[in-house]
């Protein structure tokens, strides 16, 4: 039964994150690892309100407005090239999350 090693990356920086996620592609390439994707999700458009001081009739500034974008990859059945993934160093302002999943063949 194959393990499914789900990562997503999530940024701010669109640029530095479609690097990444292509470095990670040209990796599996040269090391014959079956990879699924990059996925694109759709961009999460943030807004955050921000008050000028505490007290009453303090104003506010204008809303802190940014935006996440998220990539998923799927590393099929190769799990020394996940751990090696998941150990590197990541840009700052790149997250990372890893998911393993055991799939099952259909009729086991």
């Amino acid at each position: 039964m194959p393990f499914v090693t789900k990562l997503t990356l999530e940024s701010g920086d669109r640029r530095r994150l479609d690097d990444t996620v292509e470095e990670i592609k040209q990796q599996a390439q040269r090391k014959g690892v079956e990879l699924k994707g990059p996925h694109p999700q759709p961009p999460d458009h943030c807004r955050i309100p921000q008050s000028k001081t505490l007290g009453p009739g303090g104003g506010r500034f204008e809303s802190w407005e940014y935006t996440i974008y998220t990539r998923t990859i799927e590393i099929v059945d190769h799990e020394e090239f996940a751990r090696t993934v998941t150990e590197r160093d990541f840009s700052a302002g790149i997250h990372v999350e890893a998911e393993i999943e055991q799939r099952r063949h259909l009729g086991s």
